[in-house]
């Protein structure tokens, strides 16, 4: 099996069938924004698998996470210490997932107990991330509940909370909320790279997630990561992946650490030929489509986007605004802003979703050049009063 980055066939055809009627679904984060970037990539990030190869379940028998792939358990910190995102010394165990929905489940797992009177409440601050209510109800366990808002949660014992940041829909950085005795806090930090944010430090939690799609794009090979401090902790995440799904995909395991491996390199790249690399093409081209946006909202006068601080990026080495992967579209009072969009035919994901009201809604910014031309060319088109564009 040969695995390539080139263009495939569904990607043209996908792109072709956009036309002037289409319905633009923006409700998905579907990462298709950096194609463009892996097809000039050519066979960098090929790579030849053989009918013989990678036919055992297991990957590395000593380790805690014995189905992890010593080539992307190196990749993976390796990238850490060159972008400086996150702490991944070899004190801390990296635990691989499919994706990191798998993940954030083997965590409601590790930290409840058999053994507790009640499923242990799950919280986040809202707006939240749409799927954590789903993902914790999905099973009706009997370990642990969703609890909803951080910010209203009163119950005494012991909780989990999530924390998204940045943050997923409105792109705010986030610290925890509830801070009370027996808390457990899971560190999501899926848009902590330079494209979407600055970053300003080695996030250093007990346990982060992190996400291949979201990263670098590659949603479909559904690979995720956990740094987690306690064995016991990653030890227990292992036990579930092994039940739900007797380990990951080892074929997506090597192409991740193909990926990464690239990213790292030219990152690293001091040459007199060095290009554009991955992160740094990712933050002008999310930064040149959230100028455009901000422009149309501005002009429109019926809606407005939240404003970031710039802050300086230690990855990049100069200040940086934020380039959030959602825009978190708030419409004037009395509309509902998620009906609005649907009578132009933009699909987005309503407020109500991540526990707010309906005035707000979620949309993608990684669409194709194509689609997102023609949802800012819609977007125009609906006018109102001025205003200044921000909220």
């Amino acid at each position: 099996m040969v695995v390539s980055a080139k263009k495939t066939p569904t990607t043209t055809a996908a792109a072709a069938a956009l036309s002037s009627d289409s319905v633009l679904n923006f409700a998905r984060g579907d990462p298709a924004v950096y194609e463009s970037y892996w097809r000039k990539m050519g066979d960098r990030c090929s790579m030849v698998i053989s009918g013989n190869d990678l036919m055992s379940y297991f990957s590395d028998p000593g380790n805690v996470c014995w189905f992890l792939m010593p080539e992307l358990d190196h990749a993976i910190r390796r990238l850490h210490r060159v972008v400086g995102n996150a702490v991944a010394d070899d004190d801390r165990f990296i635990v691989v997932g499919t994706g990191s929905t798998q993940l954030f489940q083997a965590l409601l797992y590790a930290f409840s107990s058999p053994d507790q009177p009640d499923p242990i409440s799950v919280v986040a601050a809202a707006p939240f991330y749409s799927s954590y209510p789903e993902e914790t109800e999905f099973l009706r366990s009997g370990l642990y509940k969703w609890a909803g808002d951080a910010y209203s949660f009163d119950k005494e014992g012991p909780y989990i909370e999530v924390v998204t940041s940045p943050n997923n829909p409105d792109g705010a950085i986030r610290e925890a909320v509830v801070n009370r005795e027996g808390g457990k806090l899971i560190h999501d930090l899926a848009y902590y790279w330079p494209q979407y944010t600055p970053i300003t430090g080695n996030a250093d939690y007990d346990v982060m997630l992190f996400t291949f799609s979201k990263a670098t794009g590659h949603a479909g090979s559904r690979i995720g990561w956990a740094i987690v401090k306690d064995k016991e902790i990653a030890t227990k995440m292992v036990k579930f992946i092994e039940l739900s799904s007797i380990g990951v995909s080892k074929e997506s395991q090597l192409r991740t650490a193909t990926i990464l491996g690239v990213v790292s390199d030219d990152c690293q790249n001091s040459g007199p030929n060095k290009e554009e690399n991955f992160f740094d093409y990712g933050q002008r081209l999310l930064s040149e489509r959230w100028e455009k946006l901000r422009k149309v909202v501005k002009r429109n006068g019926v809606f407005s986007l939240p404003k970031y601080p710039q802050e300086y990026c230690n990855f990049s080495g100069k200040y940086t605004d934020p380039n959030p992967a959602f825009a978190w579209l708030k419409i004037k009072e009395g509309l509902n802003c998620d009906n609005l969009l649907k009578e132009h035919k933009i699909v987005t994901r309503s407020g109500t979703y991540f526990g707010v009201g309906s005035k707000y809604t979620r949309i993608s910014m990684l669409s194709r050049d194509e689609d997102f031309n023609l949802f800012l060319e819609r977007l125009s088109a609906i006018k109102g009063s001025n205003n200044n564009g921000n909220y």
